[in-house]
C-alpha cells in the first residue's frame, strides 16, 4: 500500500504544480456508421511533460480497492466483466476503456465546476476515488442504466480537493451516450445526443454555447451582391464571393479552450459522412481528432517548453463498440494499434480470493494482442511508450 500511496502522491504533486486548467485537455466525439455501428473516440492531453501511459487487461473476478484521502481503504469491487483500458500515470487510474459487455467509459478533467460529496471517513467502505470510477463501472456494469443505479451505492471522492474534479462519458453499442457530472455533491446524468465532450464548464453550458454558432454549416457561403439603396444599376453594385472553401464555417473558434474545442468537435463530427463500416468510421474518427492535436509551444510561455514531448496530445483512442476493438496511437508513435477485446479470454485466469498474483509486464518483443490471449497473470499492464526518453516500445 505504501507503494500505491507514494505513486499517487507523486501524481497529485505534479498536477498541483502544473495547474490543471492549463495542463489538461481532453476532446471526445461520437460517430455512427451506415451499418448502425457506433464509434467513440477521444484525445488526452498533458502539456507539462511526458506521461506514463499504458493499458490494462483486467479479467473477471479481479478485485480492486479504491483509494481515499486516507489511503487504500475505500470501496472494494470485483469484476463481473473483463475489460481493457488505457491508464495515465498510475495503473489504477484508467481514463478510457471498454468491457466485454460493450460498455465504454471515459474520464475527462473538469476543474473548478464539479463538486463531490465531502469525504466521510466513517463511510470509507463505500467511498470511490474519482480516478477509479472508470475501472469500477467497467468491472461491475454492462449498461448505462446499471451505472446510473450502481452510482447510488457509492460516494465518489477526490484524493485532494486542490486537484479538482472530473466528469465522465459512458457509451453503449446502441449509440446511447451520457455524461455524468457531480453537482452540489449529487450525481447528475445528461443524455448526450451528439457524443461530444471536452472539459469545463459543465455539459449544459456547452450545449447552450452551440447556439452562438448556429450560423455555421458545412460548405461554402453563397455569393452576395451589395448595393446602395434600391438602385439596379450595374455600376452601383458589388458582387462578392467567398475566399477559399468552407466559408460557411467562417467564425469557427480555433483556440484550445474547452468551449472552443467542444464547438469544433460537435460540428466536425456531426457533419462527417457516414461510412459503410465501423472500421472506416474509426479511421474517420482519427482524422477528425487530428484537428485537436495541440502542438508543443502553442500553450507554453517562452522558455517553458518541455523536453522529449512531441505533442501535448499524448494519446488518441477510438473504440469500435460493435466489434469491441480499442484502437490507439501516441505522440511518440502515430501508427494506429488495436486491442481486440473479443479475442481475450477474460475467464482464463480468475483471481482467487485472498491469493492475489503479481502483475507482469509485456515482453519487449511480444505482440500486444497475442500476449493478451495467453497472459498467465490475473491482470496485466503494458506501457504505451517509454515516457522519459520518448522511445517507442517494440511490443506495441
Amino acid at each position: 500500500m505504501k507503494k500505491y500511496l507514494l505513486a499517487v502522491t507523486v501524481v497529485l504533486s505534479a498536477m498541483l504544480t502544473a495547474g490543471l486548467g492549463d495542463a489538461l485537455a481532453c476532446t471526445g466525439i461520437g460517430l455512427k456508421a451506415k451499418d448502425g455501428s457506433r464509434v467513440v473516440a477521444r484525445t488526452v492531453e498533458w502539456l507539462k511533460d511526458p506521461m506514463n501511459c499504458g493499458y490494462a487487461v483486467v479479467p473477471r473476478n479481479y478485485s480492486q480497492v479504491s483509494l481515499t484521502p486516507e489511503g487504500e481503504n475505500g470501496a472494494t469491487f470485483s469484476a463481473r466483466f473483463g475489460y481493457v483500458g488505457i491508464f495515465t500515470e498510475y495503473e489504477k487510474f484508467v481514463v478510457e476503456g471498454v468491457n466485454e459487455a460493450g460498455l465504454s467509459a471515459g474520464l475527462f478533467f473538469f476543474p473548478e465546476f464539479g463538486e463531490y460529496p465531502e469525504y466521510d471517513p466513517a463511510q470509507a467502505s463505500v467511498s470511490l476515488c474519482d480516478m477509479q470510477l472508470v475501472s469500477w463501472a467497467l468491472s461491475t456494469c454492462s449498461t448505462i442504466d446499471e451505472v446510473k443505479e450502481a452510482i447510488k451505492g457509492v460516494r465518489v471522492t477526490g484524493l485532494d480537493p486542490k486537484v479538482g474534479t472530473v466528469h465522465w462519458r459512458f457509451s453503449e453499442p446502441c449509440g446511447r451516450v451520457v455524461v455524468l457530472e457531480y453537482v452540489d455533491g449529487e450525481p447528475v446524468f445528461y443524455e448526450n445526443p451528439i457524443g461530444t465532450l471536452t472539459n469545463s464548464p459543465g455539459f449544459e453550458f456547452h450545449l447552450t454555447n452551440l447556439r452562438n454558432y448556429v450560423n455555421l454549416m458545412p460548405g461554402a457561403a453563397p455569393d452576395q451582391t451589395l448595393a446602395i439603396g434600391n438602385t439596379e444599376s450595374a455600376d452601383a453594385t458589388l458582387r462578392i464571393s467567398p475566399l477559399g472553401g468552407n466559408s460557411a464555417m467562417l467564425g469557427l473558434p480555433g483556440d484550445f479552450t474547452p468551449p472552443s474545442r467542444f464547438v469544433r468537435a460537435a460540428l466536425f463530427s456531426t457533419s462527417a459522412p457516414e461510412w459503410p463500416t465501423s472500421f472506416e468510421t474509426v479511421i474517420q474518427a482519427f482524422h477528425i481528432l487530428n484537428n485537436f492535436d495541440i502542438p508543443i509551444g502553442a500553450q507554453h510561455r517562452e522558455g517553458m517548453v518541455p523536453e522529449n514531448l512531441p505533442s501535448a496530445t499524448q494519446f488518441t483512442s477510438a473504440t469500435d463498440l460493435s466489434t469491441l476493438k480499442l484502437y490507439y496511437r501516441t505522440a511518440w508513435n502515430q501508427n494506429i494499434r488495436c486491442i481486440d477485446v473479443k479475442s481475450i479470454d477474460f475467464s482464463r485466469t480468475p483471481l482467487c480470493p485472498g491469493n492475489p498474483r503479481p502483475m507482469i509486464p509485456a515482453p519487449e518483443n511480444s505482440n500486444s494482442s497475442n500476449y493478451c490471449r495467453c497472459a498467465p497473470a490475473p491482470a496485466i499492464f503494458f506501457a504505451i511508450h517509454s515516457a522519459p526518453s520518448g522511445r517507442v516500445s517494440t511490443a506495441l
